[in-house]
């Protein structure tokens, strides 16, 4: 459907991967929609779809189970660089993630990664004010009640 690359960057551990077995669903200005299998085999997880949401700083992803039962949504903060030309996409991870389980517990991870990142001078002052802030705006949809606006993305389309 697209031309477009994808790649996933990873502050810790470091590595930037293309992510050329994604299958994008849907682009537009808003918003990037994919579907994926796992790039290593892993027992907890198979498969499950993603939406980029460019304008918030965040990629809300369902993992799913090798049966296909829903494992939870994973909510990763981003930092969005399109390339010039707009055919790359880099997203880069800033670390701090939202877990929300299918019987509604939720749970922030990884933000003893963030500050390991900040010390080793792996992130900048930018980026961490940036994943706060996003974190933030993250967590207060989710504790008002208005998680659906990331979730109808992706449950809208059946995926």
């Amino acid at each position: 459907m697209s031309d477009l690359k994808i790649y996933r960057k990873r502050i810790i551990p470091s590595e930037c991967v293309l992510l050329d077995g994604d299958e994008i669903i849907e682009q537009n200005d808003e918003h990037i929609i994919t579907k994926w299998k796992t790039i290593h085999p892993r027992n907890d997880f198979d498969h499950g779809t993603s939406c980029y949401f460019l304008n918030d700083g965040v990629k809300v992803s369902k993992f799913y189970r090798s049966d296909d039962e829903l494992l939870y949504w994973y909510c990763d903060i981003v930092q969005f660089d399109f390339s010039e030309d707009k055919s790359e996409l880099t997203v880069t991870d800033l670390l701090a993630d939202v877990i929300i389980y299918p019987n509604g517990k939720m749970k922030v991870v990884d933000l003893d990664e963030l500050a390991d990142a900040h010390e080793q001078n792996l992130i900048t002052e930018a980026q961490v004010n940036s994943c706060l802030r996003q974190l933030d705006a993250l967590l207060t949809l989710i504790y008002r009640d208005k998680f659906d606006k990331y979730q109808s993305c992706l449950d809208f389309r059946g995926l």
